[in-house]
C-alpha cells in the first residue's frame, strides 16, 4: 500500500446576494451554483460514501454568506420555479442537440428530485455527511474580507472571525476548528486572532509554508504549527495543476461541456421575455463541447454525454497515477507518511468544470485501485504527532502570490472605506450604548460593515467584470453604516420603514456581537 495520502479540500463561497430580486443576474449566480456544484458535489459524496469500494474523504469550507443564503426560506421556495423555467427553455433548443438536451434535462430532474426530498435543507445534508466523518467542515471570514487589508484595526479581523464562527455553529451544530482564510491571504500575527476564535488550522499557498521560517523539513508535504498553536498546511501544486487548469489540465478537454457557449445567448430575445430579460445573457443551459480552443464559439460541435463520461474515467484514472508515483517518490525520501493538500474553488466542480463532480467520484471509486489513500485536514491532524514549528510566511493565492490583486489602482480606493468605518465601529463598540434601540442600530451596522468588506467586490474591480455591481455593492453598505452611525450619534432620525427594509434586505448573522468589536472584545 502506498504510504501518504490525498487530501482535496474545496472552499464553497457565495457573496451575500440575498437582497436581489427575483430574476436578477445575482439570484442566478447562487442558483447556478445550487444547480452545477453543490447539488451534484452532495449527490456524488452521499453515492460514494455508502459505497463498499471506496472510502470519500474531503474537506469543504462552507462560508457563512453562502451557509446564509442556503438557510433562506426564500430561496429555497424560488429555486424550483427557476428550474422549471430552465426545462422550459430547453424545449426550445435546436434539435441537432437532441442528447445533449435531453441529458441536461434529466440532469435537472435529477437535482429538482434531490432537491425536493430534503427540502431544500443542503446544510443538513453537508452536516450528515460530517457526522459520516466523510466531509470535514470548515468556516471562513465571515463575508470573505480580506483580511491582510483590515489589519489596521485588528478588532475588524476578530469581529470577522468570531461571527462566522459563531454563524457556522449556529447553522451547522458544530464549531468549527478549521477555517479556509479568504483568498488564503495570510499576514504575520494572523493565527493569534484565529486562536481567539477557536480555530485551529487552515491551508495556505505554497510559499506560505516553504518561506516560513524555519523552513518546513518536509515542505509542504506535511503540516506545521505556528508559535500560536495554529496548523497550517500547503498546497500542492502537481497536486492541483491537472484539475484547476483549463489551458493546461482535464477541464479544457474538447470532449467536455464548454461553459462560455449558453442557450441563453443562442434563443431569440421573445423567448427570454417570460424570465423578465430584455436582453441575452448564460442561464446555465450549455449544450455544446469544447471542441478546440482555436474554435470560435458558434462553431462548438454538440455535446456528447458518453464520450464525455468516458473521458471523465480515463482522466481520473490518469490523476491517480500521477499522485501515486508522487507518493512513492516522496515516500523514499521522506521518514514521514507525505501527504498532497490539493485546494480548489468548490465552484470549479460542475459550474466551471461541468464533469468535475463526476471526476471527484471516479477519483474516489479508482482510488483503492490505483493504492491512493484519501483524508480530510481534522484527520490529518488527529493522527499526527508533534508537528514542526514554523511561523508561516505572508501570502496568498491570488496572482502574484501576495496581496495585489486586492490592493491595486481599480480597487485600492475602498481600503480607507473599510479604515475609517472600521475606527468608527471600534470606538462605538469600546463606549457601548445606553438604549436598547442604539444596540438595534449598532447590530445593523456591524452587519453593513462586514458586507462592505467583502473581498468578492474588490476581486471583481480588478478582473473588469460587473464592476457597476461591485461599486454598488460597496457604495450600497457605506451609506448604510454611516446613516446607522450618525443614527446613534443623534443627528438623524431614521425612517422605521428604511431600518426595516434594509434588515430585510441583510438579514444575515442573527447573533451578532459588536463587543467583537470593542477594544477588550469582552
Amino acid at each position: 500500500m502506498t504510504k501518504g495520502a490525498i487530501a482535496v479540500v474545496l472552499h464553497a463561497h457565495l457573496p451575500y446576494v440575498r437582497s436581489a430580486a427575483p430574476g436578477s443576474l445575482e439570484e442566478d449566480w447562487f442558483f447556478q451554483a445550487l444547480l452545477e456544484s453543490y447539488l451534484p458535489l452532495l449527490e456524488m459524496l452521499e453515492q460514494t460514501s455508502t459505497d463498499p469500494t471506496c472510502t470519500p474523504r474531503i474537506t469543504i469550507g462552507l462560508s457563512p454568506t453562502l451557509l446564509s443564503l442556503l438557510s433562506d426560506a426564500d430561496l429555497k421556495q424560488r429555486f424550483p420555479g427557476w428550474l422549471n423555467q430552465r426545462l422550459d427553455l430547453l424545449t426550445h433548443a435546436d434539435p441537432a442537440l437532441k442528447d445533449a438536451s435531453e441529458h441536461l434535462q434529466a440532469t435537472i430532474e435529477r437535482h429538482r428530485k434531490g432537491w425536493l426530498r430534503c427540502n431544500g435543507d443542503l446544510i443538513a445534508r453537508f452536516s450528515e455527511l460530517q457526522s459520516k466523518d466523510v466531509v470535514d467542515l470548515l468556516t471562513c471570514g465571515a463575508t470573505h474580507g480580506y483580511l491582510p487589508l483590515l489589519r489596521h484595526h485588528p478588532e475588524a479581523i476578530r469581529g470577522q472571525l468570531r461571527t462566522a464562527v459563531r454563524e457556522h455553529q449556529r447553522l451547522i451544530g458544530e464549531r468549527p476548528l478549521g477555517i479556509w482564510l479568504p483568498e488564503c491571504a495570510y499576514y504575520e500575527g494572523l493565527d493569534h486572532w484565529m486562536r481567539d476564535a477557536g480555530l485551529r488550522y487552515a491551508v495556505l499557498d505554497a510559499h506560505g509554508l516553504l518561506h516560513a521560517r524555519p523552513r518546513p523539513r518536509y515542505g509542504v508535504y506535511a503540516p506545521i504549527c505556528s508559535r500560536n498553536g495554529v496548523a497550517f498546511f500547503g498546497r500542492d501544486s502537481n497536486a492541483t495543476l491537472p484539475v484547476w487548469s483549463a489551458k493546461d489540465g482535464y477541464p479544457g478537454h474538447p470532449q467536455y461541456r464548454e461553459f462560455h457557449r449558453d442557450l441563453g445567448w443562442d434563443l431569440p430575445i421573445e423567448r427570454l421575455a417570460p424570465l423578465g430579460l430584455t436582453q441575452p445573457r448564460p442561464l446555465s443551459l450549455k449544450l455544446h463541447r469544447v471542441t478546440d480552443h482555436g474554435v470560435s464559439l458558434d462553431r462548438k460541435k454538440p455535446y456528447q454525454p458518453s464520450v464525455a463520461a468516458q473521458q471523465v474515467r480515463d482522466h481520473a484514472a490518469h490523476y491517480l497515477k500521477g499522485r501515486r508515483l508522487q507518493l512513492d517518490q516522496l515516500s523514499v525520501a521522506m521518514d514521514a507518511a507525505p501527504l498532497l493538500v490539493a485546494p480548489f474553488d468548490a465552484e470549479l466542480f460542475g459550474h466551471w468544470w461541468f464533469e468535475g463532480p463526476a471526476f471527484l467520484g471516479e477519483v474516489f471509486r479508482q482510488g483503492a485501485r490505483e493504492n491512493v489513500a484519501f483524508t480530510h485536514l481534522r484527520e490529518v491532524l488527529n493522527k499526527s504527532g508533534q508537528l514542526q514549528l514554523c511561523d508561516p510566511s505572508p501570502s496568498s493565492w491570488g496572482q502574484g502570490g501576495y496581496h495585489n490583486y486586492w490592493l491595486n489602482e481599480t480597487n485600492s480606493w475602498v481600503v480607507p472605506e473599510w479604515e475609517r468605518a472600521s475606527e468608527a465601529m471600534v470606538s462605538r463598540c469600546s463606549r457601548g450604548v445606553a438604549r436598547e434601540r442604539d444596540l438595534e442600530l449598532l447590530k445593523q451596522a456591524a452587519r453593513e460593515l462586514l458586507l462592505m468588506q467583502s473581498s468578492d467586490w474588490s476581486f471583481i474591480l480588478r478582473a473588469g467584470t460587473t464592476t457597476d455591481l461591485a461599486r454598488e455593492r460597496i457604495e450600497r453598505h457605506r451609506q448604510r453604516f454611516w446613516r446607522l452611525m450618525d443614527a446613534m450619534d443623534g443627528n438623524e432620525e431614521l425612517p422605521e420603514q428604511w431600518l426595516r427594509q434594509i434588515e430585510a434586505d441583510d438579514r444575515l448573522f442573527p447573533l451578532i456581537q459588536p463587543v467583537d468589536w470593542s477594544k477588550t472584545g469582552n
